[in-house]
């Protein structure tokens, strides 16, 4: 029976989250008709034979080598048959409806190619998975900054993450800049057509590139509060801190370079690449000590 749906996880160290990640497929997709692939990145932890267990229904792929994350979705789309591909991180978790709910945005918008979920930690708080087209001020007021706990209020702080905005409102979906790779429904037909995920990026902001390329071609990108994933933020990395915050400021700057500021001479790289070489600084001193790079 062939497949309406193929979920691509990329696996690295992600131990037990893998296991509930696939647990929560078998428990919430139902009698739709879906398949996994997961890819493993080279991982020590023993994760890499997880899969196994969910056979034949999920099947993996085994790097020798940890490739990223971007090119790791990408083996497990071309390994993949249904027309919907659900990209998920391993330490990501379904809820029941989630997937029913994004296709049913699919169904609804016709010129929607990719949608996102409502993505909660663990404990239920929001983790703010729609946001506007990074720039130069996201690092200042994105998700994660200090600056924007403080300033919420601030247009610049609503745009770089716009998803508070949409629970409450009863609308089914809101059209958003980017939704985040954590957890999101595409069409398979448009992931083709834009060559699926930039392979330049390890790690980080290869979903806001894709979903800007995605929009590039006249689609839209939409976020669905009706839908819920639980996420358990960087578990992955926490094996390889240095490695992914060199990876984070890296991939932010192939970003802005590539659709911020394009020009080779544009003097916005070179303050962009000041402001993120300081700021990966400051973020390295404060980790601790860690190894090889992850993606996952």
């Amino acid at each position: 029976m062939s497949a309406d749906l193929s979920v691509i996880l990329v696996n690295y160290n992600a131990g037990a989250e893998l296991r509930h990640a696939l647990g929560s497929m078998v428990d919430h997709l139902g009698d739709l008709a879906w398949e996994a692939v997961v890819v493993d990145n080279a991982s020590t932890d023993g994760s890499a034979v997880v899969a196994d267990a969910f056979a034949p229904r999920v099947r993996s792929i085994r790097n020798t080598e940890n490739v990223g994350f971007g090119r790791g979705v990408n083996q497990g789309a071309r390994v993949s048959a249904a027309p919907l591909l659900l990209i998920m991180n391993p330490d990501c978790r379904l809820t029941a409806g989630a997937v029913a709910a994004m296709r049913g945005v699919l169904e609804d918008q016709p010129t929607c190619a990719v949608v996102g979920p409502r993505i909660l930690d663990p404990d239920g708080n929001l983790q703010g998975s729609a946001r506007g087209d990074p720039d130069m001020l996201t690092g200042l007021f994105g998700r994660t900054s200090s600056l924007r706990g403080f300033l919420p209020f601030l247009p610049v702080a609503q745009r770089n993450v716009v998803a508070e905005a949409a629970i409450g409102t009863g609308l089914p979906s809101v059209r958003v800049d980017w939704v985040s790779g954590a957890c999101l429904l595409v069409r398979r037909t448009v992931f083709d057509d834009v060559g699926g995920f930039d392979e330049r990026y390890f790690l980080y902001w290869e979903d806001a590139d894709l979903c800007r390329r995605v929009r590039g071609l006249g689609h839209e990108i939409r976020y669905t509060p009706q839908a819920v994933a639980v996420h358990t933020v960087g578990r992955s990395s926490q094996t390889a801190r240095a490695a992914s915050i060199r990876a984070f400021h890296a991939s932010a700057y192939l970003y802005y370079t590539t659709h911020v500021a394009p020009g080779v001479f544009n003097p916005k790289r070179y303050l962009a690449r000041a402001l993120l070489g300081l700021r990966c600084a400051v973020q390295l001193r404060r980790a601790p000590s860690s190894g090889h790079g992850r993606a996952g």
